[in-house]
């Protein structure tokens, strides 16, 4: 017994099967497709054997393995036995998928004990482990709003919203070249340059970083909802607009964070360039900039997120037919719930890759910093 394994989520895991087995049926009376007792009794054995067999000596990657099948295949049952059973999962239903989630935290947790040797094993682990716990979101929202019967004006499963975007890829497709590879975009650069240009100006002329960076913070302040409709009066309703005010809420956090950057470096390094009787220029190109980068891209990162919002919310106040905030502002009132999250979705998934490209080049650039060689 003292080599055996033993861990709270495959212990509680068991204690939920036997919850769910004193309060069987897992369906309540008069589902269309009710559970047989095979199917019933399969998803049983397989999450009880994983929770099992998971206590026995082995590495962590086979222990990993077996978890990861027993979870999700017993989740992919228990979630297909919805369809056409929507608002009919009893508490044995819940109870039972419950066990499948601690399995597969119980996953979760062998996997990060893993210590590849390879480069390409490790950026595998580094997806696998994040795509695990976003399944699992996605896996207990579904399994949530068609079991317990929520209506689907309130909150759409996540196979909705799927279905919704396949079928909608044109209207998205167009929403986001308006949106992102317009206003975000050109937004963006734009803001972006002209905080880090001002931003050497700055660090060069005193009075421009005292007086500048007061108003950076106050104008950092104001309202998106403020701004925004001035933007559509001055620039019109198509995405010029939008982009201004972009430029606005990129601007500062990348002037505030640079002037921060550029002063970071130590006076003794500043004093040694000095002695070698380096230029201004030489001594921001080879110190200063150097010692910015983190500063720097941390505000790119802050910036990637703050554009995508500013612009889907200017689209509130005026926009073309057309755009990621006109379709939500037009589609929630005409109750398509499901489109309204699609725009979502596809505006998370666009963020993401946005701020991940960012965080790569980062890596790339600033590969000389603890950070980033610890990491």
């Amino acid at each position: 017994m003292r080599h055996l394994t033993f861990s709270w989520q495959g212990v509680t895991a068991l204690l939920f099967c036997m919850a769910a087995l004193v309060t069987l049926p897992l369906l309540a009376e008069g589902a269309a497709q009710p559970f047989t007792d095979g199917t019933a009794s399969l998803v049983f054995t397989i999450v009880m054997a994983a929770a099992l067999l998971s206590f026995a000596p082995q590495p962590p990657a086979y222990r990993a393995t077996v978890l990861f099948i027993g979870a999700h295949g017993a989740a992919w049952m228990l979630l297909s036995a919805l369809s056409g059973n929507e608002g009919m999962a009893t508490r044995a239903y819940f109870l039972l998928l419950f066990s499948c989630w601690l399995l597969a935290w119980r996953c979760v947790t062998e996997l990060s004990k893993l210590q590849p040797v390879t480069a390409f094993g490790k950026s595998a682990l580094q997806l696998l482990i994040p795509a695990i716990f976003g399944a699992w979101i996605l896996i207990l929202w579904e399994a949530a709003t068609r079991g317990a019967g929520i209506p689907f004006i309130i909150l759409p499963p996540p196979s909705a919203i799927g279905a919704r975007i396949m079928a909608s890829l044109p209207i998205l497709g167009a929403d986001v070249r308006q949106t992102i590879f317009k206003a975000v975009l050109i937004g963006y650069i734009v803001g972006c340059l002209s905080g880090f240009a001002v931003a050497v100006l700055a660090d060069r002329i005193t009075f421009l970083r005292r007086g500048l960076l007061p108003i950076g913070n106050m104008v950092s302040a104001l309202p998106i909802i403020g701004v925004a409709p001035v933007m559509v009066m001055w620039f019109g309703f198509d995405w010029p607009s939008k982009a201004a005010v972009v430029i606005i809420m990129t601007f500062f956090p990348m002037l505030v964070n640079t002037v921060a950057g550029l002063a970071a470096s130590g006076s003794m390094e500043r004093d040694l360039m000095r002695t070698y009787a380096s230029s201004d220029w030489q001594t921001l190109l080879k110190l200063k900039l150097p010692a910015a980068m983190p500063f720097i891209f941390n505000a790119l990162k802050i910036n990637s997120t703050l554009a995508l919002i500013g612009a889907i919310v200017a689209e509130f106040f005026g926009t073309p037919i057309v755009g990621m905030g006109f379709r939500i502002s037009t589609e929630i009132g005409r109750m398509n719930v499901d489109m309204v999250w699609a725009e979502i979705a596809i505006a998370a998934l666009a963020g993401s890759i946005f701020y991940g490209i960012i965080a790569l080049t980062e890596r790339a650039v600033t590969f000389w910093h603890p950070s980033i060689r610890g990491g």
